[in-house]
This record gives structure tokens, C-alpha cells and sequence, in this order.
């Protein structure tokens, strides 16, 4: 019977990474990256300008103010993507099972490999040919699970390696600080902070019933979290590679208002279904079907993105290009291809504070009461 053998690898400050990759003149200086409107927010910044108190998602405004010295750069989510997608292709080549958790982080599953070659080398030796084929520093932590793993990681930043052997998960968790659960935002850690607990070892200690009391089903989790307690499997990687939605009218119509309302609706559900399974597309297609059955399509890359504004400017585009013929339509649709991995928070580059806060509160309510509850007005007659 093997022990549970989980790496978890995270290219370390990705996006400023690929950036001191194009420009060597920028390693080792403060660098921001994001919105650069008066209202944007930071999507990225080096370990350098972290030492100011920047953080990713902050406005960055505030970020400027922090680290008035910082250089601040736009970003481009091409080329980070072109660098995901290189880094993915040589773990799909080489680990037996991964899980490519965002556009930076993968889990792989190695049990049972130390019979064969020894989990810690073949981790090292893979970290190795990632950095020689990308350029790019990657830190892992190697342990027993998810949790230990990714945490092992944290740790071993930047650019290092961690490995917890079997036995000794617990040791390794219980000195660090309650922050370092994932899971565990600021609000969460003022509260067990307020309860006097700042480290895993005492969190831990804590009755399950106690943690229920005060975080709910989250309470068992971070009691699990805090024993190096954690089941989830490597879920192995399969890239969705596109999603669509389109629509029959009852009747074949003239009104473009209608048309362009059902397409917007579509777009906004679409949009919605991106940011549930964090992914981002980079390319958008609508589609036009006339009454006499012929069919056209026209498509668009665009920079990666999940945000509702922006897709729906790219859909009115494509369609008033589209629509030519000047008949009676009798089919829309859009589809949203090139998608990747990863959490929307990393598409900040145009955003404003105002436009991510909204778009949080209208996934909140629509995971709690149904996609229908709330939209933009745009459609709404």
C-alpha cells in the first residue's frame, strides 16, 4: 500500500514573470500590473512591491500610493496564455494524472511512482525541464494531499521546493499561521483572530462542534484543514474548449431589437456560466440563420475575458457586421471558444472597482436564487 503522494506546482508571480521574461531590465524592481484608468485594479504584482502592502484586486490607485516607485504595466493576457498553455503541455507530457487548477497551478497525482522512481526526484526533475523549456520559476510542494501540498508551496516561494514527508503533515501545519489555509480570507481570520487564534496547532485543538457553531459547515472544514485532513483528488485535466447558446424564434422576424436582446441575454447567461467554472475565452462567434435556411457566422479573437461589458460590446459588433442580408431571421446564436483555466479575478486589466463589485453581487444572487433573477436591462422589455 503506497502513501498518497500529491505535488502541487505554481509558476511564481506569473504574470510579472512573463513580463521580466520579455524585459530583463524589469527583474528585481516593484512592478504593477493592471487597470491603469483611475479606477482600475491591480491584477498582478512582483514580490517586490509586495513588500509595500500591494496585493492582487486592490484598486490600483491605492496600489500607486503604496509603491508611488512601482513600474506600472497594462499587461497581456495573450502571451500569459501562451505560457500557461506551454507549461501544460509538458506536465500533460510527462505526470500520469494532473489537474490544471488555474492558469498558473497544477496538482499532479504521483502515488505509487515511488516504486519507480522516487516522487521527490521526479518532482524536482520535472520542475527542472519546466523551467528550462518556459523560462519562468516554479515553485511545489510535495506532501501526502491538496492542502498540504499547496500550502508546502507557499512556503517553498519563491522559486523553491517543499516536501512533507508522510507522518509529519501536522508538525509541518501546526507553527504557521491560520492565514495560510486556503480558504481563510480576511474576515474569516479577523474572526478566529478575535477568538485568540492565530495559529493551525490551536485551531486544530478546537471541538468540531465549536467551529460549526461559529462558521457553519465551514467550521468542519477548517477543523479537517487544520489536522492535515483532505480527500480531494487530482481531477484530471480536460480542457472545455467551448460553450454556446442559440435560440429558434417562434416566428421569423424583421425586429433586430428582439434579435439583438435574445443574443444579449444569451451573452450574459454564457458569461455567468464562464466566471462559475472560472474560465475566460478569447474568442467570440455569432450566429445568424435567415428564413430560407442559410446560415452565417463571424468571429472575433479578443483578449481573455469574462466580463458581460466587453462581451457584449464584441456580440453587438459581430452582429450589426453580420447581418447584411436584410431578411427575416429565424435563428441567433453565440459561442465563446479559446477558453482557459482560470479564476476571473485574473482579468482586471480593464476593469473597474465598481464593474468587479457588481458583477460579484449579481453571481451572488444568481447561485442563490437561479440565473433568472437578475440581469442587465438592457434586455428586459
Amino acid at each position: 500500500m503506497f502513501n498518497k503522494a500529491i505535488l502541487h506546482l505554481d509558476l511564481d508571480a506569473f504574470f510579472v514573470s512573463v513580463e521580466c521574461l520579455k524585459n530583463k531590465a524589469l527583474i528585481g524592481k516593484p512592478i504593477l500590473i493592471g487597470g491603469l484608468g483611475s479606477s482600475g485594479l491591480l491584477a498582478s504584482c512582483s514580490y517586490e512591491a509586495q513588500h509595500f502592502g500591494v496585493h492582487p484586486a486592490m484598486p490600483m490607485k491605492m496600489a500607486r500610493r503604496l509603491c508611488p516607485q512601482a513600474i506600472v504595466i497594462k499587461g497581456d493576457m495573450d502571451n500569459y496564455s501562451y505560457y500557461s498553455k506551454l507549461v501544460t503541455e509538458v506536465i500533460k507530457l510527462e505526470a500520469p494524472v494532473f489537474e490544471k487548477a488555474s492558469i498558473d497551478e497544477f496538482y499532479l497525482d504521483l502515488t505509487g511512482m515511488d516504486k519507480y522512481f522516487g516522487c521527490l526526484q521526479w518532482s524536482n526533475e520535472l520542475r527542472r525541464r519546466l523551467m528550462g523549456e518556459s523560462g519562468l520559476p516554479i515553485s511545489f510542494g510535495l506532501s501526502v494531499n491538496k492542502l498540504v501540498s499547496k500550502v508546502g508551496t507557499g512556503e517553498a516561494k519563491p522559486n523553491g521546493t517543499k516536501y512533507i514527508p508522510a507522518g509529519t503533515e501536522k508538525d509541518f501545519l501546526a507553527p504557521l499561521s491560520t492565514r495560510k489555509i486556503p480558504g481563510i480570507g480576511k474576515d474569516t481570520y479577523k474572526h478566529l483572530s478575535f477568538m485568540g487564534v492565530r495559529t493551525i496547532r490551536i485551531l486544530g485543538a478546537i471541538p468540531i462542534q465549536m467551529l460549526e457553531r461559529e462558521f457553519g459547515q465551514f467550521g468542519r472544514k477548517l477543523w479537517q484543514y487544520a489536522n492535515a485532513i483532505d480527500a480531494r483528488p487530482v481531477v484530471p485535466y480536460n480542457e472545455q474548449k467551448s460553450m454556446s447558446k442559440e435560440r429558434v424564434f417562434t416566428e421569423d422576424t424583421l425586429d433586430l431589437l428582439k434579435a439583438k436582446d435574445l443574443l444579449f441575454k444569451m451573452v450574459d447567461e454564457l458569461a455567468f456560466d464562464l466566471r462559475t467554472i472560472n474560465k475566460l475565452t478569447s474568442c467570440v462567434t455569432v450566429k445568424i440563420r435567415y428564413a430560407d435556411f442559410n446560415t452565417h457566422n463571424k468571429q472575433r479573437l479578443i483578449a481573455y475575458t469574462a466580463n458581460n461589458k466587453i462581451l457584449l460590446r464584441h456580440v453587438k459588433e459581430l452582429f450589426d457586421t453580420l447581418y447584411e442580408r436584410r431578411q427575416l431571421i429565424r435563428l441567433v446564436g453565440v459561442k465563446f471558444s479559446g477558453l482557459v483555466h482560470g479564476h476571473y479575478q485574473i482579468n482586471l486589466f480593464d476593469d473597474t472597482v465598481e464593474e468587479v463589485q457588481l458583477l460579484q453581487q449579481v453571481d451572488r444572487i444568481r447561485r442563490r436564487f437561479g440565473k433568472e433573477a437578475v440581469g442587465p436591462a438592457v434586455y428586459l422589455n
